[in-house]
Protein backbone atom coordinates (compact mmCIF):
# COMPACT_ATOMS: atom_id res chain seq x y z
CA UNK A 1 0.00 0.00 0.00
CA UNK A 2 1.32 3.33 -0.82
CA UNK A 3 0.47 6.27 0.85
CA UNK A 4 1.85 9.61 1.75
CA UNK A 5 1.90 13.28 1.76
CA UNK A 6 2.85 15.09 -1.38
CA UNK A 7 3.43 18.50 -2.04
CA UNK A 8 0.11 19.48 -2.18
CA UNK A 9 -2.10 16.39 -1.58
CA UNK A 10 -2.55 13.34 0.44
CA UNK A 11 -2.01 10.29 -1.43
CA UNK A 12 -3.23 6.46 -0.78
CA UNK A 13 -3.06 3.66 -3.14
CA UNK A 14 -6.01 1.94 -4.16
CA UNK A 15 -6.91 -1.58 -5.60
CA UNK A 16 -6.46 -1.35 -9.29
CA UNK A 17 -3.22 0.09 -8.85
CA UNK A 18 -4.79 4.02 -9.06
CA UNK A 19 -3.75 6.51 -6.42
CA UNK A 20 -6.07 8.81 -4.63
CA UNK A 21 -5.22 12.20 -3.59
CA UNK A 22 -7.40 13.96 -0.97
CA UNK A 23 -6.83 17.96 -0.14
CA UNK A 24 -8.76 20.79 2.03
CA UNK A 25 -8.47 24.25 1.67
CA UNK A 26 -10.94 27.35 2.13
CA UNK A 27 -11.05 31.21 1.17
CA UNK A 28 -9.72 32.72 4.12
CA UNK A 29 -10.75 36.07 4.79
CA UNK A 30 -11.89 36.83 1.51
CA UNK A 31 -15.49 36.01 2.93
CA UNK A 32 -15.21 39.34 4.63
CA UNK A 33 -15.28 41.54 1.15
CA UNK A 34 -18.43 39.07 -0.08
CA UNK A 35 -20.14 40.37 3.27
CA UNK A 36 -18.85 44.06 2.82
CA UNK A 37 -20.28 43.84 -0.50
CA UNK A 38 -23.09 41.47 0.09
CA UNK A 39 -22.71 39.65 -2.82
CA UNK A 40 -22.08 35.99 -2.65
CA UNK A 41 -22.54 34.13 -5.85
CA UNK A 42 -18.58 34.07 -6.73
CA UNK A 43 -17.16 33.20 -3.53
CA UNK A 44 -17.74 29.29 -4.28
CA UNK A 45 -15.52 29.99 -7.39
CA UNK A 46 -12.74 30.66 -4.90
CA UNK A 47 -13.82 27.75 -2.53
CA UNK A 48 -13.50 25.44 -5.38
CA UNK A 49 -10.43 26.70 -7.42
CA UNK A 50 -8.16 26.57 -4.10
CA UNK A 51 -8.84 23.09 -4.04
CA UNK A 52 -8.66 21.69 -7.22
CA UNK A 53 -5.40 24.01 -8.25
CA UNK A 54 -3.90 22.52 -5.55
CA UNK A 55 -4.59 18.33 -6.54
CA UNK A 56 -3.78 18.74 -9.99
CA UNK A 57 -0.48 20.10 -9.03
CA UNK A 58 0.48 16.08 -8.22
CA UNK A 59 -1.39 15.63 -11.91
CA UNK A 60 -4.40 14.37 -10.30
CA UNK A 61 -8.12 14.94 -11.72
CA UNK A 62 -10.48 15.87 -9.42
CA UNK A 63 -13.38 13.39 -9.54
CA UNK A 64 -15.51 14.69 -6.42
CA UNK A 65 -16.11 17.42 -3.97
CA UNK A 66 -17.83 18.13 -0.56
CA UNK A 67 -18.34 21.81 0.77
CA UNK A 68 -19.05 22.89 4.80
CA UNK A 69 -20.75 26.26 5.04
CA UNK A 70 -20.45 27.58 8.69
CA UNK A 71 -22.56 30.63 9.90
CA UNK A 72 -24.05 32.51 12.45
CA UNK A 73 -27.33 32.54 10.48
CA UNK A 74 -29.75 30.63 8.36
CA UNK A 75 -30.08 32.78 5.60
CA UNK A 76 -31.09 30.38 3.05
CA UNK A 77 -30.90 33.49 -0.05
CA UNK A 78 -27.58 33.68 0.99
CA UNK A 79 -26.85 29.88 0.95
CA UNK A 80 -28.73 29.83 -2.21
CA UNK A 81 -25.98 31.94 -3.85
CA UNK A 82 -22.92 30.59 -2.18
CA UNK A 83 -23.96 27.46 -3.57
CA UNK A 84 -24.68 28.71 -6.51
CA UNK A 85 -20.76 29.92 -6.78
CA UNK A 86 -19.92 26.54 -5.46
CA UNK A 87 -21.87 24.75 -8.83
CA UNK A 88 -20.25 27.52 -11.38
CA UNK A 89 -16.78 26.44 -9.91
CA UNK A 90 -17.41 22.60 -10.24
CA UNK A 91 -18.38 22.63 -13.71
CA UNK A 92 -15.39 24.39 -14.49
CA UNK A 93 -13.45 21.89 -13.27
CA UNK A 94 -15.70 19.33 -14.55
CA UNK A 95 -16.10 17.59 -11.12
CA UNK A 96 -19.19 16.78 -9.22
CA UNK A 97 -20.55 18.11 -6.03
CA UNK A 98 -21.31 14.96 -4.17
CA UNK A 99 -22.47 16.65 -0.74
CA UNK A 100 -21.75 19.15 1.54
CA UNK A 101 -22.77 20.74 5.35
CA UNK A 102 -23.86 23.42 6.61
CA UNK A 103 -23.64 24.66 10.28
CA UNK A 104 -25.51 27.71 12.41
CA UNK A 105 -22.96 28.56 15.21
CA UNK A 106 -24.42 31.80 16.33
CA UNK A 107 -22.74 31.33 19.22
CA UNK A 108 -19.24 30.71 17.96
CA UNK A 109 -19.06 33.51 14.80
CA UNK A 110 -19.86 36.56 16.65
CA UNK A 111 -21.50 39.98 14.58
CA UNK A 112 -24.67 41.17 14.44
CA UNK A 113 -24.84 41.02 10.51
CA UNK A 114 -24.22 37.78 8.46
CA UNK A 115 -21.23 35.96 9.19
CA UNK A 116 -19.55 32.70 7.77
CA UNK A 117 -16.82 30.85 6.58
CA UNK A 118 -16.25 28.51 3.72
CA UNK A 119 -14.03 25.50 3.34
CA UNK A 120 -14.12 22.43 1.17
CA UNK A 121 -12.57 18.96 0.42
CA UNK A 122 -11.31 17.43 -2.94
CA UNK A 123 -11.13 13.77 -4.20
CA UNK A 124 -8.51 12.94 -7.38
CA UNK A 125 -7.02 9.89 -9.14
CA UNK A 126 -4.21 9.40 -10.40
CA UNK A 127 -1.86 6.80 -11.78
CA UNK A 128 1.27 5.90 -10.87
CA UNK A 129 2.52 7.35 -14.73
CA UNK A 130 1.43 10.46 -14.12
CA UNK A 131 2.41 11.24 -11.05
CA UNK A 132 4.18 14.83 -11.12
CA UNK A 133 6.54 15.14 -7.65
CA UNK A 134 8.79 17.61 -9.04
CA UNK A 135 11.58 14.83 -8.32
CA UNK A 136 12.67 15.20 -12.11
CA UNK A 137 13.39 18.93 -12.32
CA UNK A 138 16.43 19.74 -14.01
CA UNK A 139 18.51 22.87 -14.13
CA UNK A 140 18.21 24.29 -17.30
CA UNK A 141 14.03 23.66 -17.01
CA UNK A 142 12.20 26.61 -17.88
CA UNK A 143 9.62 28.00 -15.87
CA UNK A 144 6.24 29.00 -17.22
CA UNK A 145 3.56 31.10 -15.20
CA UNK A 146 0.32 31.14 -15.73
CA UNK A 147 -1.92 34.93 -15.38
CA UNK A 148 -3.99 34.97 -12.83
CA UNK A 149 -7.30 37.02 -12.19
CA UNK A 150 -6.33 39.02 -9.32
CA UNK A 151 -5.50 38.32 -5.54
CA UNK A 152 -7.07 34.57 -6.07
CA UNK A 153 -8.04 33.81 -2.18
CA UNK A 154 -4.50 34.85 -0.41
CA UNK A 155 -3.30 38.12 1.07
CA UNK A 156 -6.54 39.18 2.09
CA UNK A 157 -6.13 40.14 5.37
CA UNK A 158 -2.66 42.27 4.66
CA UNK A 159 -4.78 43.91 1.27
CA UNK A 160 -7.59 44.46 3.37
CA UNK A 161 -5.53 46.51 6.43
CA UNK A 162 -3.63 48.72 3.28
CA UNK A 163 -6.56 49.69 1.47
CA UNK A 164 -9.80 49.54 3.49
CA UNK A 165 -8.17 52.25 5.86
CA UNK A 166 -7.68 54.89 2.90
CA UNK A 167 -10.62 53.46 -0.03
CA UNK A 168 -14.07 51.65 0.50
CA UNK A 169 -15.22 49.12 -1.54
CA UNK A 170 -17.71 51.02 -3.09
CA UNK A 171 -14.70 53.61 -4.54
CA UNK A 172 -14.01 53.56 -8.37
CA UNK A 173 -9.95 53.92 -8.78
CA UNK A 174 -8.80 54.36 -12.45
CA UNK A 175 -7.25 51.29 -13.34
CA UNK A 176 -9.04 49.27 -11.11
CA UNK A 177 -12.82 49.92 -11.08
CA UNK A 178 -14.94 49.22 -8.09
CA UNK A 179 -12.51 48.40 -5.81
CA UNK A 180 -14.89 45.60 -3.88
CA UNK A 181 -15.22 43.43 -6.99
CA UNK A 182 -11.71 44.27 -8.03
CA UNK A 183 -11.21 42.43 -4.93
CA UNK A 184 -13.71 39.61 -4.88
CA UNK A 185 -12.87 38.62 -8.65
CA UNK A 186 -13.37 34.86 -8.66
CA UNK A 187 -9.89 32.65 -8.52
CA UNK A 188 -8.93 31.75 -11.92
CA UNK A 189 -9.34 27.32 -12.26
CA UNK A 190 -6.41 25.77 -14.27
CA UNK A 191 -7.93 22.40 -14.04
CA UNK A 192 -8.64 21.49 -17.79
CA UNK A 193 -5.55 23.06 -20.04
CA UNK A 194 -2.70 22.12 -17.04
CA UNK A 195 -4.34 18.45 -16.95
CA UNK A 196 -3.91 18.44 -21.05
CA UNK A 197 -0.54 19.19 -20.40
CA UNK A 198 0.00 16.82 -17.98
CA UNK A 199 -1.07 14.34 -20.19
CA UNK A 200 0.48 15.83 -23.76
CA UNK A 201 3.66 17.16 -22.68
CA UNK A 202 6.41 16.24 -20.53
CA UNK A 203 6.08 18.07 -17.07
CA UNK A 204 8.74 18.04 -14.19
CA UNK A 205 6.94 20.21 -12.22
CA UNK A 206 3.71 22.26 -11.15
CA UNK A 207 2.68 24.99 -8.44
CA UNK A 208 -0.50 26.91 -7.49
CA UNK A 209 1.02 30.13 -6.31
CA UNK A 210 -0.59 30.87 -3.55
CA UNK A 211 -0.36 32.09 0.34
CA UNK A 212 3.28 32.65 0.64
CA UNK A 213 4.03 33.34 -3.16
CA UNK A 214 6.37 32.11 -5.46
CA UNK A 215 8.15 30.31 -1.88
CA UNK A 216 5.87 27.57 -3.05
CA UNK A 217 8.56 26.13 -5.65
CA UNK A 218 10.49 24.97 -2.73
CA UNK A 219 7.94 22.35 -2.22
CA UNK A 220 8.53 21.14 -5.98
CA UNK A 221 12.39 20.41 -5.39
CA UNK A 222 15.46 22.02 -3.30
CA UNK A 223 17.10 23.64 -6.33
CA UNK A 224 17.44 27.02 -7.26
CA UNK A 225 14.76 29.09 -9.46
CA UNK A 226 15.52 31.66 -11.36
CA UNK A 227 12.20 34.43 -11.60
CA UNK A 228 14.10 36.98 -13.46
CA UNK A 229 11.52 38.77 -15.54
CA UNK A 230 8.36 38.53 -13.93
CA UNK A 231 4.95 40.31 -15.43
CA UNK A 232 4.00 44.11 -14.90
CA UNK A 233 2.41 44.36 -11.77
CA UNK A 234 -1.03 44.32 -11.77
CA UNK A 235 -3.00 47.47 -10.81
CA UNK A 236 -4.72 45.96 -7.91
CA UNK A 237 -1.26 45.04 -6.73
CA UNK A 238 0.05 48.20 -7.11
CA UNK A 239 -2.62 50.23 -5.05
CA UNK A 240 -1.69 47.79 -2.50
CA UNK A 241 2.30 48.34 -2.33
CA UNK A 242 1.48 52.07 -3.05
CA UNK A 243 -0.64 52.22 -0.21
CA UNK A 244 2.50 51.09 2.25
CA UNK A 245 3.33 47.96 1.70
CA UNK A 246 6.96 47.27 0.98
CA UNK A 247 8.28 45.63 -2.30
CA UNK A 248 9.21 42.43 -0.44
CA UNK A 249 6.42 41.42 1.34
CA UNK A 250 4.17 41.89 -1.88
CA UNK A 251 6.49 38.93 -3.56
CA UNK A 252 6.20 37.27 -0.22
CA UNK A 253 2.43 37.32 -0.12
CA UNK A 254 0.64 38.00 -3.61
CA UNK A 255 0.68 36.16 -7.00
CA UNK A 256 1.66 39.49 -8.46
CA UNK A 257 0.32 38.11 -11.40
CA UNK A 258 1.43 34.37 -11.72
CA UNK A 259 -1.25 32.04 -10.51
CA UNK A 260 0.38 29.22 -11.28
CA UNK A 261 3.79 27.79 -12.78
CA UNK A 262 4.52 25.25 -14.87
CA UNK A 263 8.20 23.86 -14.74
CA UNK A 264 9.52 21.44 -17.88
CA UNK A 265 12.13 20.90 -20.45
CA UNK A 266 12.21 24.25 -23.20
CA UNK A 267 11.42 21.71 -26.01
CA UNK A 268 8.16 21.49 -24.35
CA UNK A 269 7.03 24.77 -24.08
CA UNK A 270 5.64 25.75 -27.52
CA UNK A 271 3.08 22.49 -27.20
CA UNK A 272 2.42 24.16 -23.73
CA UNK A 273 1.63 27.52 -25.30
CA UNK A 274 -0.93 25.62 -27.55
CA UNK A 275 -2.85 24.22 -24.90
CA UNK A 276 -3.09 27.46 -22.91
CA UNK A 277 -4.15 29.53 -25.81
CA UNK A 278 -6.68 26.88 -26.65
CA UNK A 279 -8.16 27.24 -22.93
CA UNK A 280 -7.52 31.50 -23.53
CA UNK A 281 -5.67 31.43 -20.86
CA UNK A 282 -2.68 33.49 -20.86
CA UNK A 283 0.61 32.45 -19.93
CA UNK A 284 4.07 34.16 -19.13
CA UNK A 285 7.40 32.47 -20.06
CA UNK A 286 9.39 34.26 -16.93
CA UNK A 287 12.21 36.02 -19.51
CA UNK A 288 15.01 33.31 -19.63
CA UNK A 289 13.20 31.94 -16.02
CA UNK A 290 15.23 28.49 -15.42
CA UNK A 291 16.14 25.82 -12.74
CA UNK A 292 19.67 25.65 -12.14
CA UNK A 293 21.52 23.22 -9.80
CA UNK A 294 23.35 24.65 -6.46
CA UNK A 295 27.17 23.82 -5.75
CA UNK A 296 28.84 21.35 -3.05
CA UNK A 297 25.12 19.91 -2.71
CA UNK A 298 23.83 22.61 -0.52
CA UNK A 299 21.05 24.11 -1.82
CA UNK A 300 20.81 27.92 -1.18
CA UNK A 301 22.66 27.62 1.56
CA UNK A 302 26.40 28.58 2.80
CA UNK A 303 26.95 30.16 -0.69
CA UNK A 304 28.70 33.22 -1.30
CA UNK A 305 27.78 33.36 -4.85
CA UNK A 306 27.13 31.36 -7.68
CA UNK A 307 27.86 32.86 -11.54
CA UNK A 308 24.86 31.01 -13.32
CA UNK A 309 23.32 31.65 -17.09
CA UNK A 310 25.23 35.43 -17.16
CA UNK A 311 23.97 36.60 -13.70
CA UNK A 312 25.37 36.51 -10.25
CA UNK A 313 23.64 35.02 -7.34
CA UNK A 314 24.45 36.23 -3.57
CA UNK A 315 23.06 33.84 -0.96
CA UNK A 316 21.00 36.26 2.05
CA UNK A 317 23.24 33.89 4.54
CA UNK A 318 26.31 35.93 3.50
CA UNK A 319 24.79 38.90 3.48
CA UNK A 320 23.10 38.22 7.18
CA UNK A 321 26.33 37.63 8.26
CA UNK A 322 27.90 40.57 6.97
CA UNK A 323 25.30 42.75 8.21
CA UNK A 324 26.26 42.38 12.27
CA UNK A 325 29.01 44.37 11.47
CA UNK A 326 27.51 46.89 9.30
CA UNK A 327 24.92 49.59 11.55
CA UNK A 328 21.96 51.25 9.27
CA UNK A 329 22.45 49.55 6.43
CA UNK A 330 20.15 46.41 5.37
CA UNK A 331 21.48 44.75 2.33
CA UNK A 332 19.33 43.12 -0.18
CA UNK A 333 20.59 40.17 -2.80
CA UNK A 334 19.73 41.23 -5.80
CA UNK A 335 20.73 39.43 -9.14
CA UNK A 336 23.54 41.41 -11.84
CA UNK A 337 21.72 40.83 -15.54
CA UNK A 338 20.97 42.34 -18.16
CA UNK A 339 17.11 43.34 -18.61
CA UNK A 340 15.07 46.01 -20.28
CA UNK A 341 14.25 47.91 -17.76
CA UNK A 342 10.63 47.00 -17.90
CA UNK A 343 10.50 45.94 -13.91
CA UNK A 344 12.42 48.36 -11.96
CA UNK A 345 10.74 47.89 -8.73
CA UNK A 346 10.39 43.76 -8.12
CA UNK A 347 11.92 41.74 -5.99
CA UNK A 348 11.23 37.90 -5.75
CA UNK A 349 12.28 36.23 -2.47
CA UNK A 350 12.09 33.10 -1.38
CA UNK A 351 12.11 31.94 2.27
CA UNK A 352 12.89 28.55 3.96
CA UNK A 353 11.57 27.18 7.05
CA UNK A 354 14.04 28.53 9.27
CA UNK A 355 13.17 32.39 7.90
CA UNK A 356 16.26 32.80 6.70
CA UNK A 357 16.58 33.85 2.61
CA UNK A 358 17.88 31.03 1.43
CA UNK A 359 16.56 31.07 -2.43
CA UNK A 360 18.80 33.80 -4.54
CA UNK A 361 16.72 36.83 -5.52
CA UNK A 362 16.35 38.02 -8.91
CA UNK A 363 15.18 41.41 -9.92
CA UNK A 364 15.83 43.25 -12.40
CA UNK A 365 17.89 45.59 -11.28
CA UNK A 366 21.81 46.51 -12.49
CA UNK A 367 23.55 46.59 -9.98
CA UNK A 368 23.74 45.66 -5.96
CA UNK A 369 22.42 48.40 -3.82
CA UNK A 370 22.60 48.81 -0.20
CA UNK A 371 19.65 50.30 1.77
CA UNK A 372 19.19 52.61 4.57
CA UNK A 373 17.09 51.38 7.12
Amino acid sequence: MTHGFGHYAGIVEIPGGKLLATHTDGVGTKVMIANLMKKYDTIGIDCIAMNVNDIICIGATPISFVDYIAANKNDQKIFKQIVSGLVKGAKKSSMPIVGGETAIMSDLIAGKGFGFDLAGMVVGMLSKKDMVLGDKIKPNDVIIGIKSSGLHSNGYSLARKALLTKYSVKDNIKGIGNLGNALLRPTEIYVKPVLEAVKKCKIHGLAHITGGSFTKLLRLKQIGYNLDSMPKTPALMQLIEDSGVKNEEMYNTFNMGIGFCIIAPENQTKNIHKIFKKHKQILYQIRNGHVYQIRNGLPFKGLLGVLLGGRFYYSMRFFKILSRYLTNITLFPLSLGINNGEHDNEMVQIKGDDGIIDALTPVSYTHLRAHET
